[in-house]
């Protein structure tokens, strides 16, 4: 393991006290040193769908395709909950997928894991209050740069720290939504750490869970990852089978700005 990143996880496993007052975003957490779960063992095949959402708000004016394929209006997400909720559907965190993969932990008969990525301003206005009112539990990728810059359109921290409080899993995407392939060692230490540690910070909740900017990575970028608190990690990758030893590739499912009711369905019944 390289010395630099030794130094890192001795100084920061992300174990930290909650942030009461808005310190700088350059201010590093203290933090005490922290064992991630072990596999026992067994090698095990868990199919859990892990839907991918982006935007969930009308589209702006000035919208182009790029924008309306990341984009799905308030009324179809809302939808996709309901029916979620009436057909027994049960959201999980990739905390429980993770215990369920290394020891067997039993998950609910039709498990589902529900990701929005980028740390979007609507995840709060329009997604949380949803999903709160289904009792729904739902994990955010969270561009940490953007809040440290209060960017109009993003989470700031005390949105972010709200959402954390009851019980969303607020997690890493970068400090700054670079792609992660191509990069220098203390660049990817940078942002990928960087992004753990202010999660941490504010939230007072370890940051173990990492989505990939657009899905891009290289070998070096996953020996990072090895070496940093990170669980696991998703990929814009399409299926929905998981397995013990796949830490840092997990598949999920992109919704798209077409997907209704019954597309869902078919994803849900065919993934």
């Amino acid at each position: 393991m390289r010395p630099i990143v030794c130094l890192i996880l001795l100084i920061c496993a992300l174990v930290v006290a909650p942030a009461a007052a808005q310190d700088t975003a350059d201010t590093a957490p203290t933090a005490a040193p922290e064992t991630g779960p072990t596999a026992d063992g067994t090698l095990r095949r868990i199919h859990a769908p892990i839907l991918m959402y982006h935007y969930v708000s009308p589209l702006p004016p000035d919208w182009d395709a790029v924008r309306k394929d990341l984009t799905v209006l308030p009324d179809l997400f809302r939808a996709h909950m309901e029916y979620l909720f009436f057909e027994g559907y049960t959201p999980i965190s990739l905390y429980d997928l993770n215990d369920a993969l290394l020891d067997g932990r039993e998950l609910p008969a039709k498990p589902v894991v529900l990701t929005f990525d980028d740390g979007y301003e609507d995840h709060y206005t329009t997604v949380f209050p949803t999903l709160r009112q289904f009792n729904f539990t739902a994990t955010f990728f969270v561009i940490t740069g953007a809040a440290d810059a209060n960017r109009p359109g993003y989470l700031t921290w005390d949105q972010i720290r709200e959402m954390s409080d009851a019980g969303m899993d607020m997690e890493a995407h970068t400090k700054n939504h670079v792609e992660l392939d191509g990069r220098t060692y203390d660049e990817l230490v940078y942002e990928m750490l960087g992004s753990m540690e202010s999660l941490a910070h504010y939230t007072g909740h370890p940051a173990h869970m990492f989505s990939f900017p657009v899905g891009r990575y290289d070998d070096l970028t996953l020996e990072v990852a090895a070496q940093m608190p990170i669980w696991r990690a998703v990929t814009t990758q399409s299926g929905a089978l998981h397995t013990t030893d796949n830490r840092f590739e997990l598949a999920r499912t992109r919704i798209h700005f077409d997907t209704s009711v019954d597309a869902l369905a078919a994803i849900l019944r065919d993934n």
